[in-house]
C-alpha cells in the first residue's frame, strides 16, 4: 500500500478540477428569507449552454386519444437545457416542450446564449428568475432549473435544502396517478369509458391513493352529455371504494353550464378536486366554486410567473395552484408556491413532461409548506423513468426525492443517439372521428 506524504497529497488535490474535488455541504442559517439567503457565493462562470431534444415514436398500441381535442398522441418528447461551467460542473433542467424543440433551440441560441455566457450561476435570480414568458416558453424555465442544479452541486446540497428556507423538508412525497385517457367512439382501438374502472383499480393495487381522469375523446364532437357521463362516475366510485381519491380533469373543455350540472354529482361522490373546469374567466370559476362547497378547484398549470396567477389566488378562484418548474422554472415556481401558501392555497405542480421535470418539481414540493400531491403521467413515456443513470420511480404511491447535490440525477450516456428528434407536432387528427 502506498504511503503519500501530506504535502504531496495536498498538492495533488489542489491540481484536480474543481468539480472532481469533494464538496463539503454548505452550512445554511435557519429562517432564511429566500433560497440564496446565507448561501456562500462562489466564483464560477458559464462556458456553454445547449438544448438537448429527444423524441420517441409511440408504438400503435401506445398511442392515446387526447381528451376532447379529437386528436391522437403519436409521439412523446423531452427537451433539456444543459449548462457547462469553468468549474467542471454541469447543470441540467427540463422544459415544457409546447413551443416546439426547433423554435426553442433557436430562442436559446439567439436570446439566451448571449445573456448567459460568462455569467455566474449564483446570479440565477437576476439571470432567469421570474422572466419566463410565452415567447420563451420552457426555455427560461429549463435554464433556471439548470442554474439551480449547478448551485446545488457547487454547495454540496440537494436542491430541496436550498429551497426550504423556513420549513422542515419532507422528501417522501405522495403521488397521484394521472391518466384516464379514453374515447367515446364506438368500435375504437382505444379503450372506452368502461376502462376507467380497470385503470383505477390497477393504480390502487400499485399503491396509489388517487387517480385523475379526463372526460374522454369526442365528448363534444359525438354529442355526449353530462347525464351520459354521470353513470360512469358513479360506477367508478363504487368500484374503488370511499377512501380512494378521484380527481376530475376537464382541461377547460366544459361550459360553465356543464360544470354546474355536474357539480352536485362531484360533491355526492366526494371528488377530491375539479381541475380547470372551463375556459379561464375568474368570475366563472367563482360561480362554479360556489356550487362546490367541499370539492376543491385547481388550475394554473401553464402559468409562468406571479403576475399571471396573482388575481386568481387573491380572489380565491383556485383552492389548489398547479404551476410547474417546466414553465416557471425553480425560482418563480418557488415564489408562486409561497404566494399560494400565504393565501391558504395548496400546491400540486403540473407534472406531465418527463423525469427531469418530475425531479425539479419534487425538490420544490419537498421544500414548501403547502405541498399536497405530486402528479405522475401514466401514459406511455420512456422519458418518465429512462433518462437517468440511476432510475427513479414511484414506489407504493410515493416518490423519494434524491439526496445527492443539486437535482441529484445524471443523464444516461447516448440518449441523443437513442432518441433523435422527430419532426412535427405531437398530435394528429383522429381519422376515425367524425368531421366537425
Amino acid at each position: 500500500m502506498n504511503s503519500w506524504p501530506r504535502r504531496t497529497f495536498l498538492s495533488t488535490a489542489a491540481a484536480l478540477p474543481a468539480a472532481a474535488q469533494p464538496r463539503k455541504p454548505a452550512a445554511l442559517p435557519g429562517n432564511r428569507l429566500s433560497p440564496l439567503d446565507g448561501v456562500p457565493r462562489q466564483n464560477i462562470k458559464i462556458t456553454d449552454i445547449r438544448l438537448i431534444s429527444l423524441g420517441y415514436r409511440l408504438k400503435p398500441e401506445e398511442e392515446w386519444p387526447d381528451g376532447d381535442n379529437n386528436n391522437i398522441i403519436w409521439k412523446t418528447e423531452s427537451v433539456i437545457v444543459e449548462i457547462s461551467t469553468d468549474a467542471g460542473i454541469k447543470g441540467i433542467g427540463g422544459c415544457s416542450r409546447y413551443n416546439g424543440p426547433e423554435a426553442m433551440k433557436q430562442y436559446l441560441e439567439t436570446i439566451v446564449r448571449p445573456i448567459l455566457l460568462g455569467k455566474n450561476p449564483f446570479d440565477v435570480e437576476c439571470l432567469s428568475g421570474g422572466i419566463a414568458h410565452r415567447g420563451g416558453r420552457g426555455v427560461w424555465a429549463g435554464v433556471d432549473t439548470a442554474l439551480w442544479d449547478i448551485i446545488g452541486k457547487a454547495t454540496g446540497l440537494p436542491l430541496y435544502r436550498l429551497l426550504a428556507t423556513d420549513t422542515k423538508p419532507v422528501t417522501r412525497l405522495p403521488v397521484y396517478a394521472s391518466g384516464g385517457e379514453f374515447t367515446w367512439r364506438k368500435n375504437s382501438r382505444f379503450p372506452g369509458p368502461d376502462n376507467l374502472i380497470k385503470e383505477a383499480l390497477s393504480y390502487k393495487a400499485a399503491g396509489y391513493t388517487a387517480f385523475k381522469f379526463r372526460m374522454g375523446g369526442g365528448f363534444r364532437r359525438l354529442g355526449i352529455t353530462i347525464q351520459d357521463y354521470i353513470p360512469y362516475l358513479r360506477a367508478l366510485r363504487k368500484a374503488v371504494g370511499p377512501d380512494f381519491h378521484l380527481i376530475q380533469e376537464a382541461n377547460q373543455r366544459w361550459t360553465v353550464e356543464q360544470c354546474l350540472e355536474i357539480a352536485p354529482v362531484l360533491e355526492e361522490l366526494k371528488i377530491l378536486w375539479f381541475e380547470e373546469p372551463t375556459r379561464k374567466n375568474i368570475d366563472d370559476y367563482l360561480k362554479i366554486k360556489r356550487a362546490l362547497p367541499t370539492v376543491k378547484i385547481s388550475g394554473g398549470e401553464t402559468v409562468p410567473n406571479r403576475s399571471e396567477i396573482a388575481e386568481w389566488i387573491d380572489r380565491g378562484a383556485y383552492d389548489i395552484i398547479q404551476p410547474g418548474c417546466d414553465d416557471g422554472g425553480v425560482t418563480e415556481t418557488w415564489h408562486m408556491a409561497r404566494m399560494g401558501h400565504t393565501r391558504g392555497k395548496l400546491l400540486c405542480p403540473h407534472n406531465w413532461q418527463d423525469g427531469l421535470v418530475t425531479v425539479a418539481n419534487a425538490h420544490l414540493m419537498a421544500a414548501v409548506p403547502n405541498r399536497f400531491m405530486l402528479e405522475s403521467n401514466m401514459t406511455p413515456n420512456p422519458f418518465k423513468e429512462g433518462l437517468f443513470k440511476e432510475p427513479l420511480a414511484v414506489k407504493n404511491g410515493f416518490y423519494e426525492v434524491p439526496e445527492k447535490p443539486g437535482l441529484g440525477v445524471e443523464l444516461k450516456e447516448g440518449l441523443e443517439e437513442l432518441y433523435p428528434p422527430i419532426p412535427g407536432p405531437w398530435n394528429i387528427p383522429d381519422p376515425e372521428m367524425p368531421k366537425a
